[in-house]
């Protein structure tokens, strides 16, 4: 089993996604994605998204918002994903380069033209609908099979 945190940073109308281009054997090389990453032992959820955020774009998010928790069976492998999904928008720094991807402030209305998984696409809708919602998403070569909404708050 494979913690993770994901988080959507958001100012004025727009969100903060990362191309992700640049690392090698990379599972969403070439996609769109918010900001995350796997937890560290010991590591609460929010301290793991606080820190992910400002090791990929050196912003300081002084509050974050859990929005949802995600299950993803056999994830990319032998391994479940759990994940911690979370919203911020209150933050302080400027974005900078990171190793991993092209930061871009996108305008909401241009979110789903970009190439992302598909089930990102549903759960980010999900977060404009629902103050929280706990789903399960399974994915095969890529290719999203399987999805439900389990909770909704």
């Amino acid at each position: 089993m494979i913690l993770s945190t994901h988080c959507y940073i958001e100012r004025d109308d727009q969100i903060l996604m990362m191309h992700r281009i640049k690392k090698k054997n990379d599972i969403h090389m070439n996609r769109w994605v918010g900001l995350g990453g796997k937890m560290n032992p010991g590591e609460t959820p929010e301290q793991c998204i606080i820190r992910e955020i400002y090791e990929e774009s050196n912003l300081k998010a002084n509050s974050v918002k859990l929005r949802g928790f995600i299950t993803f069976p056999d994830f990319m492998g032998d391994n479940d994903w759990y994940m911690f999904l979370f919203s911020c928008d209150d933050f302080s720094g400027d974005v900078i380069e990171n190793e991993e991807g092209k930061l871009k402030w996108i305008p909401k209305s241009d979110i789903n033209q970009l190439d992302m998984l598909e089930g990102d696409k549903i759960f980010m809708e999900w977060m404009n609908k629902y103050n929280f919602f706990t789903a399960r998403f399974t994915y095969k070569d890529d290719e999203l099979i399987d999805y439900s909404l389990d909770t909704i708050i």
